[in-house]
């Protein structure tokens, strides 16, 4: 004991940690805020070191790499030593922690911690709390199979519909204008070092606030908040009735950080990882993707939303959110802070509630939207195959192959995911057609590793002939002034 104590007076001489180690645990707090309602902010941080943990054991096997990283799963799960486990704590884990920071938004907004002098422990609250969506959104990527796919190119066309800037974000969220490999190390770089070193610094920074301003006293009925006289009173509060962090109030914090370790730990060996489905293949379209437990509300929305509302209310909606969450401090940084008085406050947090599970739960039923009812077999109206060469119905033969028909339809029969192709010909040009088929957009994946040189030729053939009877197909008009001007061109005996 002696030879530890010089050890650790010798460090201290030279990290001179040990006078702000003792202010942190002799913290004072209010008596009545040691209780059970304030252990969730301790506990997301607590999960959060243990997700750092997990990752890192998970990284040391994980290849970030379109052709690898299912295998590379599959690894886990099967031939090392418990990496299913380590991948299913880590997958518990994330789910955990998105759910303690969301319990711990909603405490606090009940308990008017957001407040004055708290402003910018909430703001930073906030963007703690899109971060950690961000985490989950990552990392499910992270196992790149058919939902990851799916959902990455749903994520994609939510981007794309940015004005002016969609493209531009569209080529930063996946490393050029298709899903490929470059795709994946993009995202393992935010999962791995963007998101979290965002996160640890907004830790960082929440912690330090709630040194200096203290913790959120137990919001009594009829205690109101003035800006001129609160930090007085709150002063006043802990000299009177206040007690150090440690130990008076830590051990409620380790009890419950401990028992959210065990529920991990527990789901973690009953239910196991969560995937890998089947390998990414954006041919294989007989598919209903479903995001994580989180994110199932967007799908939910995303399937009851009319067409023509859906573009404004995914681009505008989350922007007024975040917006609103962060007003809120200094729009109502006075009055009551008691849930008893602010029955609007408890109806909001009720109705969000509400309304998430109910679209959670319509999201494990609910279809992929848009309506998606044709099979690959449903064959090509005959109008469409009438007097057209053998390479066009080669192309025809294609578009049957390779499954055209589940997405898009031909005579109001086939898929609704996609736009018709009755009039496609009129829309797009030759070149536009075949970048469209390559690389994808929109809601449409990349076919260009799925089809070869000849079939493209063909599929693209056929498309330029989706077109009404008396009406020429699109043509590039840059291209035709460009082959006049080479027929114009005096030739070399008449120079």
């Amino acid at each position: 004991m002696r030879l530890v104590q010089q050890l650790g007076e010798w460090f201290d001489e030279r990290l001179q940690l040990g006078r702000t180690l003792r202010e942190v645990m002799e913290h004072p707090v209010p008596r009545q805020t040691a209780s059970w309602w304030y252990v969730f902010g301790s506990a997301a941080l607590t999960i959060f070191v243990f997700q750092i943990a997990t990752g890192i054991l998970l990284a040391l096997v994980y290849v970030p790499s379109g052709a690898e990283a299912w295998n590379s799963l599959q690894t886990l799960n099967q031939q090392i030593a418990f990496g299913w486990f380590i991948r299913a704590l880590h997958g518990w884990g994330s789910n955990f922690m998105l759910a303690v920071v969301l319990i711990h938004m909603a405490q606090v907004f009940l308990f008017g911690a957001y407040k004055f002098p708290r402003e910018l422990t909430w703001i930073a609250g906030v963007f703690l709390l899109l971060m950690t969506l961000g985490m989950a959104f990552t990392g499910q990527i992270m196992r790149f199979d058919q939902d990851a796919y799916w959902g990455l190119g749903i994520g994609a066309s939510i981007a794309s519909r940015v004005p002016v800037f969609g493209p531009a974000l569209v080529n930063l969220m996946l490393g050029g204008p298709i899903i490929a490999g470059a795709t994946l190390s993009r995202f393992f770089a935010l999962h791995v070092f963007v998101i979290p070193g965002l996160l640890i610094a907004f830790v960082g920074l929440h912690l330090l606030l709630v040194l200096k301003l203290g913790v959120n006293e137990w919001p009594m009925p009829g205690r109101i908040v003035r800006r001129a006289t609160y930090e007085r009173e709150y002063h006043e509060l802990i000299q009177r009735d206040g007690a150090p962090f440690v130990p008076y109030a830590v051990w409620k914090d380790i009890f419950f950080s401990g028992f959210i370790l065990l529920c991990i730990a527990a789901c973690a060996l009953l239910l196991g990882p969560f995937g890998p489905s089947g390998q990414p293949d954006p041919t294989i379209i007989q598919t209903a993707p479903r995001p994580d437990a989180f994110f199932l509300w967007i799908y939910t929305l995303l399937s009851y939303l009319p067409p023509a509302a859906e573009t404004p209310i995914m681009l505008i909606g989350p922007v007024i959110g975040i917006l609103v969450l962060l007003a809120l401090p200094f729009v109502a940084g006075e009055g009551e802070k008691s849930w008893r008085r602010r029955p609007i406050a408890v109806l909001t947090i009720l109705l969000i509630a509400v309304a998430l599970g109910t679209m959670t739960q319509l999201g494990e039923h609910t279809p992929w939207s848009p309506v998606m009812d044709a099979w690959s077999s449903d064959p090509i109206p005959t109008e469409y195959l009438k007097g057209r060469t053998p390479l066009e119905h080669q192309g025809a033969l294609v578009f049957q192959a390779k499954q055209c028909h589940n997405c898009h339809s031909l005579a109001n029969d086939g898929g609704k995911r996609g736009p018709a192709l009755d009039s496609v010909a009129l829309r797009l040009t030759n070149d536009q057609l075949i970048r469209q088929v390559i690389q994808g957009g929109g809601n449409m994946p990349a076919y260009g590793k799925n089809l070869s040189a000849a079939e493209t030729t063909a599929l693209v053939k056929f498309l330029e002939t989706l077109h009404p009877p008396g009406q020429e197909p699109a043509r590039d008009a840059s291209r035709g002034v460009a082959v006049g001007a080479i027929e114009e061109q005096p030739s070399p005996k008449q120079r």
